[in-house]
C-alpha cells in the first residue's frame, strides 16, 4: 500500500449495537440544552456590544446573521453526518469515514485547538465575574490570586477562580454524562431567564435614533485597519463567530444518546436556531438602548442597563452571564474529552485517553489529562488574542464536515441517512465557501498561532499516530452510528 493510500484509508460504518463502554443516557431535550449551554455565553453578554462598538455599529445584527448563516449550513451538514455516521469523535469521525485517516487527524487536531483554547479563555471571563461578585459582598480576592504570573499588565501568582472552576467541571464530568446534563439544564434555565429579563426591561427604553446610522461609514485606524462600513459587517462576523462555538459539541454525545439518528439532528439544529434568534433580538435592543460607541466595555449588556437606571436587572444579567460562561465551559470540556477518546480509540493517541471508567461510563483518561493541561492554561497562562485561534479551528472543522457530506453522497449513496441536508450539494458548498471566507478574514496573528498548532499536530501524527493506527494494523474500530 502506497503512503497516499495509507493516509487516506477510511473506517467502515456500522449500525448501532457496538458497545463503546459509554452509557446511552441522553435524549433530544438533553442535547438541545447542551447546545444552548455551549452557545450562549460570552457571545451574547460580551461580544455583541464590543463588536458593535469596534467593527459594525448597529449593523452588528447583520454580523450575527452572516455568522449564523455559515453555522446553519454547517449545522445542516453536521445533522446529516451525525445521523448517518455518528460516533463520539464528531467531525473527526466523519472525516475518518468520508475522507480518510490523515484528513481525520487534521480535523481532530483542529477540534482539540477549538476546545483547549476556548475553555481557558472563557474561564478568564468567568473569573472576572466571580471576582467582582466576591468583592461586592466584601470577600474580594487580592490581585495575586486573580492574575496569572505571565499577565503583562499585572502579574500575580495564579488566577484562582479560573483554576477552581475548571477543576470543578472536570469532577462533574467524571461523575457521569447524565449528571453533567442535568447541571447544564439548570444553568441554561438561569441564563435564558436572564436574557428574557433583559429583553423585557430594554424594550420600553429603546431609542430608535441610536440605530442611525445603521451601517456607520468606514474609518481607518492608526494601524491601517478598516472599521465599520460594509467590510465591518463581515469582519465583525468573523470576530463574533466565537459566539457560535459549541453547537458542534452536541455531536460528540452520539455514543451517549439513546436514539442518535433522531435526537442528534434535533439537538444540533434546535439549539443553533434558538440561539441565533436570541442573538439577533439582544443585539437589536442593545444598540437601541445606548449609542454603539459606548459598548466597548467588558460587560456591555449590564453597562447598557445601568445607563437606563435598571440596576437590579443589571445584577440579574451578571448572574446570567456567570451561568452562561459556566455551561459554555462544561459542554466544551465534554466535547474535548469525547474527541480525545475517539482519537485514542483508533490508536492515533496513547490508549490512556480511551480509558472508560467501568462504573461511571465516562472517558476518565481524557478528562484527567485534558483537565491538567487546562488547569495550567487557566491558572497560569494568559491567552489574550490567541483565543481567536478557537475560531479558526472550528471553521476548519466546519469546512471538512460540509465537504464530507458532498463526498459521501457520491461515494456512499446507499448509506442510510435518517436526516438529509436539504438542497445538497448547494447547502454544503455554501458552508464550505462561507466558513472559508470567515477564516480568511481572521488576522495574521491568528494564522501564525494556528500554523504553529498544526505543525505540532503533524509531528505528533507521524511520530505516533501513523505508526500506531489500529486501522493501519488491520484492527478495525468501526464508526458507531
Amino acid at each position: 500500500m502506497s503512503l497516499a493510500a495509507k493516509l487516506l484509508r477510511t473506517k467502515p460504518i456500522v449500525e448501532a449495537g457496538t458497545d463503546s463502554g459509554l452509557k446511552r443516557v441522553l435524549g433530544a431535550l438533553d442535547l438541545t440544552l447542551l447546545g444552548i449551554g455551549a452557545i450562549i455565553g460570552a457571545g451574547i453578554f460580551v461580544l455583541s456590544g464590543i463588536t458593535a462598538a469596534t467593527q459594525a455599529g448597529p449593523a452588528v445584527v447583520l454580523s450575527f446573521v452572516v455568522a449564523g448563516f455559515a453555522c446553519a449550513c454547517a449545522a445542516l451538514s453536521y445533522a446529516e453526518m451525525a445521523s448517518s455516521i455518528g460516533g463520539s469523535g464528531s467531525a473527526y469521525g466523519y472525516g475518518y469515514a468520508a475522507l480518510g485517516e490523515f484528513p481525520a487527524w487534521i480535523i481532530g487536531w483542529m477540534l482539540l485547538c477549538e476546545y483547549m483554547v476556548a475553555i481557558p479563555a472563557v474561564s478568564a471571563g468567568w473569573s472576572g465575574y466571580a471576582a467582582d461578585g466576591l468583592r461586592a459582598i466584601g470577600l474580594g480576592l487580592p490581585d495575586a490570586l486573580t492574575h496569572t504570573p505571565l499577565d503583562p499588565k499585572l502579574p500575580g501568582l495564579i488566577n484562582l477562580p479560573a483554576f477552581i472552576i475548571v477543576l470543578v467541571l472536570g469532577g462533574l464530568l467524571a461523575v457521569g454524562a447524565k449528571v453533567s446534563a442535568q447541571f447544564n439544564a439548570i444553568m441554561v434555565v438561569v441564563k435564558v431567564l436572564a436574557i428574557f429579563t433583559f429583553i423585557v426591561a430594554a424594550i420600553p427604553h429603546v431609542t430608535p435614533a441610536n440605530w442611525t446610522p445603521f451601517i456607520p461609514p468606514e474609518v481607518i485606524d492608526a494601524d491601517g485597519r478598516p472599521h465599520f462600513g460594509i467590510n465591518g459587517i463581515f469582519t465583525g462576523a468573523a470576530t463574533i463567530f466565537f459566539a457560535y462555538l459549541g453547537f458542534d459539541a452536541v455531536s460528540t454525545a452520539a455514543e451517549e444518546t439513546r436514539n442518535p439518528q433522531r435526537d442528534l439532528p434535533i439537538g444540533i439544529l434546535g439549539s443553533l436556531f434558538a440561539c441565533t434568534a436570541l442573538y439577533i433580538v439582544v443585539s437589536v435592543l442593545l444598540t437601541g438602548l445606548v449609542p454603539y460607541t459606548e459598548l466597548n466595555v467588558p460587560s456591555p449588556v449590564a453597562h447598557a442597563l445601568l445607563q437606563i437606571g435598571a440596576k437590579t436587572t443589571a445584577g440579574l444579567i451578571s448572574i446570567g452571564a456567570v451561568a452562561g460562561l459556566t455551561t459554555v465551559m462544561l459542554v466544551m470540556y465534554f466535547g474535548l474529552t469525547r474527541v480525545l477518546f475517539a482519537i485514542a480509540r483508533d490508536g492515533l493517541l496513547p490508549p490512556f485517553f480511551a480509558y472508560v471508567h467501568p462504573k461511571t461510563g465516562t472517558p476518565l483518561g481524557s478528562i484527567l489529562v485534558s483537565g491538567l493541561v487546562m488547569l495550567v492554561f487557566s491558572g497560569f497562562v494568559p491567552l489574550g488574542r490567541l483565543a481567536e485561534i478557537a475560531n479558526i479551528g472550528t471553521l476548519g472543522a466546519f469546512v471538512v464536515v460540509c465537504t464530507g457530506v458532498i463526498v459521501l453522497r457520491r461515494a456512499r449513496p446507499d448509506l442510510p441517512r435518517p436526516f438529509k441536508t436539504p438542497f445538497s450539494p448547494v447547502i454544503p458548498a455554501l458552508g464550505v465557501l462561507s466558513c472559508s471566507y470567515l477564516m480568511y478574514l481572521l488576522g495574521p496573528h491568528t494564522w501564525i498561532a494556528f500554523g504553529g498548532w498544526m505543525a505540532i499536530g503533524l509531528v505528533t501524527y507521524f511520530l505516533y499516530g501513523y505508526r500506531n493506527s489500529r486501522l493501519g494494523k488491520g484492527v478495525v474500530t468501526p464508526t458507531i452510528v
